[in-house]
Formats: structure tokens, C-alpha cells, sequence
């Protein structure tokens, strides 16, 4: 059995770890801005931001702060009392965004869990029994429960579980045809990501989500936005339904809302919202004090034009350094995405390989993401500096080299 003195190394996860993860053979230890430390000393750039939850970078002062200062004051209560920072941090997403009410929870999947979950019980107690449909899309990324998995498109992360939820029909992707062809009074919502992430960070078109919205009113079905991955900042504004002029009936937020603390929040109008009455639904850690501390320090800083002016112009450097390493290695087929939300698809001969790459940026001190087989995905922090950017890509086109050469 292992002591508090054995030595906590890579071999360690292997031992007390289910096996669902298959982690980088090094283990970072500390974090500052966009670089990260190893236990051995070694220095990485991170342009992964912990699957796009980093938004500010590893440590930041404020976050640091507000953690300290509500860790000596109060962590938690329960569902059973509300608590400042929550009722904050509730207002100030109601000022910024469409919805009229907000519920906190813990993870990207716990709120899309409640929205599901809310749509469906919005259909049933104001319309029909009978309206229970859901419509996604292939490629989808919704969460692991199996609710979320199985409203997910991507059977290899749902299949082998057992009876799945039903009433999930599952369409292309940017394919408003396809939608109309399944959609009726039945259906309850059409979930969707603006951009999709797992799925290969592509894009919505706005004549799709616009038809969507359409589609939905004409059914009176919900406009479900889930901006879990793209959302706080991460495309240029502060949620991406604001660059479609579209607007959702529910948003899911996670990721990046908290900075790097876990912590989520369900969105809804006033109407959806009032579906739900107490002992709906709930959570033991969702909205509690210490989280939504942090997130209310994350929201203030992230939701600024500094910052949000921002991520264009980062993303364009991003892009002029992936298109010179296309330019000599013949790499990528499509760079694609928005905002610091970065996507680029290999070619066929390198089809299948994104891992390669990835493990070869971390070989060259570079911290890297996929979007399955075929895509490098970049999402780093969203105040990530210039210097960074140009270091961090000149360790990837060596990474490049090595995976091609």
C-alpha cells in the first residue's frame, strides 16, 4: 500500500485511478499565466487551458484573490440558505445576457443535464404529455451522464451502457433540411453548440441557427444553446449566441465561467424558467459561496472590452503562425473555429494522427489539444500574451517537424 512518502509519479495514476483517462507522462505542479511546470522543472506553454477553462490564465491575481478572501469567510451551505456571491454573480449574468433567471451548478454536464431536463418538463407541464422530443446533432459533445451522452452525436461515448433515454433524434450538423425533415409538435428542443468543440470546432452558420430559432417558434419547441466550450469570452464576445443576432430560450455555461473553479450556470428566461417550481431539481455544491466567488472575479474581468476586444486579434496571430507551418509542411486542410476557439483539420495523409502531434508538442514543452483524430484544437487563455503565442507556436512547428519528418 502506498504512503504519504512514496513518490507520486505518472505510475501512480495507474494504480489508484479508474482507468478512463489516459494522462501525458508528465505531471504539472505549477501554473503562471499561459506556463506551466512540470515536476522536473521543465517549462511548458499552454495552449490547452484545461480544455478551455483557463480563460485567464493558471493563477491569476484576482481569481487568487477572491478565492483567499471567501475561504476565510465561507465555503458552504447548502441549497437549504442562498449566499452572496451567488445572488452576485446571478445579477450580474442577468444584466449581461437575455436570460431572467440563473441556476448554478457544478459542471458543463450537470447543466445540460438541468437544461434537458427542464425543457422536457417545460413541454410536458405547458403543452403535451406527448412532447417529448429532442433533436441533436452528429458530433455533438453534451456531457458523460447518460442523459447528456446519449443527447450527444457521438455513439462512442454512449454505447455499452445500457437502455439509453429515448426520444433523441440525431441530424447533421449546419443542415437545416435535415432538421425540418424531423422536427414537429412533438418535439420539445433542439439542443445545439454554436460551435461545435469535440465535434472538430466547427462553426454554426447564421442561416442555420436562424432557421433553428424559426423552426422552434413555428413548433413551439426550445432554442437550446449549449456555450459550455464557447462560451465566456472564448469566440470574442461574451457568450457566441451575440454574434448570430439569435437568441436561445436556455443556455449552458461551464468551463471558463469559473476560471478554472468548477462551477456552472443554467440560463433561462422568465417563462422557461417558471416551469420549474421547488423540489424540481437541486444540487449539494451547486452555487456555493466559494465557487461562485470565483467566477463573480472571472465574469468581472473576462466581460470587458479589454478582453473581449481582444481575442481577435489574438486569434489572428494564432492563424498567420498555423498558416506559415501549412505553408511549409503541406499540413492542414481547414483552419477553422472562432475567437480563441481554434481549429485545425489535418490532411487526408495525416489523417488520424492528431495525437501524434499532440504528444509531440509536449515533447518540445508544448501543452495542446485534439478534436478527435483529425483536428489540433488551440484554446489557450484568453489574455495569453504575444511573446507566448510566438514561443508556443514555434514549439509546435518543431513539434511538426518531428511528427513529419
Amino acid at each position: 500500500m502506498a504512503t504519504e512518502q512514496t513518490a507520486i509519479t505518472r505510475a501512480t495514476f495507474d494504480e489508484v485511478i479508474l482507468p478512463v483517462y489516459a494522462p501525458a507522462e508528465f505531471i504539472p505542479v505549477k501554473g503562471k499565466g499561459s506556463r506551466v511546470w512540470d515536476q522536473q522543472g521543465n517549462e511548458y506553454v499552454d495552449f490547452a487551458g484545461g480544455i478551455a477553462v483557463t480563460a485567464l490564465g493558471h493563477c491569476h491575481p484576482a481569481l487568487v484573490e477572491a478565492l483567499k478572501t471567501q475561504g476565510e469567510t465561507l465555503w458552504h451551505t447548502s441549497n437549504v440558505f442562498t449566499n452572496e456571491p451567488a445572488l452576485r454573480l446571478g445579477r450580474k449574468i442577468i444584466e449581461a445576457t437575455f436570460a431572467d433567471r440563473v441556476l448554478f451548478m457544478n459542471s458543463g454536464t450537470e447543466a445540460n443535464e438541468t437544461a434537458f431536463k427542464l425543457a422536457r418538463h417545460y413541454a410536458i407541464t405547458r403543452h403535451s404529455p406527448y412532447k417529448t422530443k429532442i433533436i441533436a446533432f452528429h458530433n455533438a459533445f453534451h456531457g458523460r451522464s447518460l442523459f447528456t451522452v446519449s443527447v450527444g452525436g457521438q455513439p462512442k461515448y454512449s454505447d455499452g451502457f445500457g437502455p439509453k433515454p429515448a426520444d433523441i433524434i440525431h441530424v447533421p450538423f449546419n443542415d437545416l433540411s435535415a432538421v425540418k425533415a424531423v422536427m414537429d409538435d412533438h418535439t420539445c428542443a433542439v439542443v445545439v453548440e454554436p460551435v461545435q468543440g469535440e465535434g472538430g470546432v466547427t462553426a454554426a452558420t447564421p442561416a442555420f441557427l436562424q432557421g433553428l430559432r424559426e423552426l422552434c417558434d413555428q413548433h413551439q419547441a426550445l432554442l437550446v444553446f449549449d456555450e459550455v466550450q464557447s462560451g465566456m469570452g472564448r469566440t470574442g464576445k461574451l457568450f457566441t449566441y451575440m454574434h448570430y443576432g439569435v437568441t436561445p430560450d436556455i443556455l449552458t455555461s461551464a468551463k471558463a465561467l469559473g476560471g478554472g473553479f468548477p462551477v456552472s450556470a443554467v440560463l433561462a428566461t422568465q417563462d422557461v424558467a417558471s416551469a420549474f417550481h421547488v423540489g424540481s431539481h437541486g444540487s449539494t455544491y451547486g452555487g456555493n459561496p466559494l465557487a461562485c466567488a470565483v467566477a463573480g472575479a472571472a465574469f468581472d474581468i473576462i466581460n470587458t472590452p479589454e478582453v473581449l476586444d481582444g481575442v481577435n486579434a489574438k486569434r489572428e496571430q494564432f492563424v498567420r503562425h498555423l498558416r506559415a507551418i501549412d505553408e511549409q509542411y503541406d499540413l492542414f486542410s481547414d483552419i477553422r473555429g472562432m475567437g480563441l476557439l481554434i481549429g485545425a483539420e489535418l490532411k487526408p495523409a495525416y489523417k488520424g494522427r492528431a495525437r501524434d502531434f499532440l504528444y509531440a508538442a509536449a515533447s518540445e514543452g508544448l501543452m495542446v489539444l485534439n478534436a478527435g483524430p483529425d483536428v489540433m484544437r488551440f484554446a489557450p487563455s484568453l489574455v495569453v500574451e504575444s511573446a507566448d503565442i510566438d514561443e508556443g507556436m514555434a514549439r509546435f512547428a518543431k513539434a511538426v517537424a518531428r511528427v513529419t519528418g
